[in-house]
């Protein structure tokens, strides 16, 4: 019986989330382009305040990539949906990207976080617009990078030659786990 009414509720839930993206998704192309700027611009701005180091790490890399994530836990289900933005620094190339993911939990909240990843290499953010991303499991936790001194303080590195910083509600959050989440294009903005 309780089951029952959870799934119902759940069952809900994603009607009323699908709802909502219908209604976002009649924006034009230039607008939810404009709207991908604004956030990827948005989280530089809120890395940069908490973490004043970032904007030397981003100018030096290859390029960068800022996300807005909505992660809501309902129940059993577990599901981030986010969009933003790669900038390969040396073109000024720019690639509209989204993420999505979907998990079986246990849990009931909303978490929205800003994410931004800096690439020491072309290759590493050549691989990661084109390929998409796939970032599961856990992160070792380096004390600094050998390429950039304390300039990537404050990031953790997620594979080689990539770093993550990542923004809560409550700040920087400095940890080294972080759940699965994919990154690909969005082929509709490029």
């Amino acid at each position: 019986m309780l089951l029952s009414r959870i799934m119902k509720v759940s069952s809900i839930l994603c009607v009323l989330l699908a709802m909502s993206i219908g209604v976002v998704s009649a924006q034009s192309v230039e607008e939810k382009g404009q709207e991908i700027r604004n956030i990827a611009s948005d989280t530089l701005s809120e890395v940069y305040k908490l973490q004043p180091n970032a904007e030397n790490a981003v100018a030096d890399a290859a390029g960068y990539a800022a996300f807005t994530i909505t992660d809501a836990r309902q129940l059993f289900i577990d599901s981030g949906v986010g969009k933003g933005m790669a900038v390969a620094n040396a073109t000024g190339q720019k690639v509209f990207m989204k993420t999505g993911d979907v998990q079986v939990g246990f849990d009931l909240q909303i978490k929205k976080y800003a994410v931004l990843f800096v690439f020491g290499t072309k290759k590493a953010f050549s691989d990661f617009i084109t390929s998409g991303w796939k970032f599961d499991g856990q992160a070792n936790v380096a004390a600094n990078d050998s390429l950039a001194g304390d300039s990537l303080q404050g990031a953790f590195p997620v594979s080689a030659d990539v770093w993550m910083y990542q923004v809560t509600d409550k700040g920087l959050e400095f940890s080294p786990k972080v759940r699965g989440i994919s990154y690909f294009k969005d082929s509709k903005l490029n």
